[in-house]
């Protein structure tokens, strides 16, 4: 008796886990602007969403973990290449934080953060990359990243081109 509740409220703790955390499933919504042409992606900080803007009106949405208090950054730039299953190196702030983390974690590793893919940017060492850890989707939480689940990025990969301008605000 006492084995079958423990499983029952192991099994409601995993769905609450589990409905906590951002959800993967890009949304067609409404924009009010047509301060971006078709094709860019907007990047929301303090709402940690993405949009792909569409035409005057419609975009796609995607939840986002977006960087961390002290190392976020906003303005334009474009996306500058694009990978499936990433390896990984990295930055020097990251290594100097964590000195015991490996200097590259190949591709499709679970310790690898980029996820199943990776779009870098032509500014800094950022990149617009899925995640390993899709809980943090949704918070506060890169060296300045933008960070996706897995199945969103996925989808933003095959919709956009090397070139896309990507836009950041706070």
């Amino acid at each position: 008796m006492s084995l079958r509740i423990a499983v029952a409220a192991a099994t409601i703790g995993i769905g609450l886990l589990a409905t906590s955390t951002a959800q993967a499933r890009p949304e067609m919504v409404g924009v009010k602007s047509s301060e971006y042409s078709p094709g860019t992606i907007v990047v929301k900080t303090s709402e940690r969403r993405l949009y792909l803007i569409l035409d005057d009106g419609h975009a796609v949405r995607y939840p986002v973990g977006v960087g961390k208090y002290g190392k976020q950054w906003s303005g334009t730039t474009r996306i500058s290449g694009k990978y499936r299953n990433p390896a990984w190196a990295p930055p020097a702030e990251v290594k100097h934080d964590k000195p015991n983390i490996p200097d590259l974690i190949p591709g499709g590793s679970p310790r690898n953060p980029m996820g199943v893919a990776a779009m870098t940017l032509a500014v800094g060492e950022y990149a617009i990359h899925g995640t390993n850890m899709p809980g943090s989707v949704g918070g506060f939480v890169s060296y300045g990243c933008i960070r996706m689940l897995n199945p969103d990025i996925t989808d933003l990969y095959e919709r956009v081109s090397i070139g896309t301008t990507v836009v950041v605000t706070r």
